[in-house]
């Protein structure tokens, strides 16, 4: 257990470490003023329109950071200063969502395959570390048996997370590649604000990057101490 907690405190260092330079990031290109002078929700449904995507609604949603799009209602989803400020960072967090809306029309395989992981992974996730613990402690109580398989099927569940983790990285790069190659395509931005725009969108990723090597690492460390115990 030891070693476990030594991971997961390092993961967490990281995470928080990527996730601080992100905030950082946000807060100075939201200084970046667009010359062009439009909003967040301006440039989503402009991104929307050029792609011919029509039937996708771009609101306002309360908090920071709280931005995405909702396949469920095709909606983009805009906190409220990205919805309404005219800068660098507005513009990329409004295209790299209608990113999302653009490969949801395109029938991108990829959000296709998170889609489908959504239900499972939100039932299985909360149960799966309890599991193996469980499961473990059951089978250094009473040998391998009943405990070893409990601590198995929460290890399957685990790995619906991680999986879930893993696919989430191609379908979030995808979308600010999107993104990035409209603003510069449409001349939404000048390549000062593109720079911007670009730097904020790579933090952005990486802190979904951190979470699945986060998720594999901990799926790894478990898988050893269920089968590493057998003889």
């Amino acid at each position: 257990m030891f070693g476990y907690y030594i991971l997961i405190g390092a993961i967490a260092l990281v995470s928080w470490l990527v996730s601080s330079q992100l905030k950082r990031k946000f807060a100075h290109y939201s200084k970046v003023q667009l010359r062009n002078g439009m909003s967040g929700r301006e440039i989503a449904e402009k991104m929307l329109s050029d792609n011919g995507i029509y039937d996708v609604e771009v609101i306002s949603t309360p908090g920071k950071l709280t931005d995405h799009y909702n396949p469920k209602n095709k909606t983009v989803n805009l906190s409220e200063s990205v919805y309404h400020e005219r800068n660098a960072a507005a513009a990329a967090v409004a295209a790299h969502e209608c990113g999302h809306a653009v490969q949801h029309a395109q029938a991108y395989s990829w959000l296709q395959m998170r889609s489908t992981l959504v239900p499972m992974v939100s039932v299985t996730s909360g149960m799966s570390q309890w599991l193996v613990f469980g499961g473990l402690i059951l089978g250094a109580a009473a040998g391998l048996g009943f405990g070893f398989w409990i601590a198995v099927v929460g290890l399957v569940f685990m790995a619906f997370a991680t999986i879930f983790s893993l696919v989430t990285l191609p379908v979030e790069y995808d979308a600010s590649n999107r993104a990035l190659a409209w603003l510069k395509a449409k001349n939404v931005v000048t390549p000062e604000e593109y720079k911007g725009s670009a730097d904020a969108l790579k933090w952005a990723a990486r802190t979904y990057l951190v979470a699945a090597i986060g998720a594999l690492a901990s799926l790894l460390y478990w898988a050893l101490q269920v089968f590493g115990g057998r003889d």
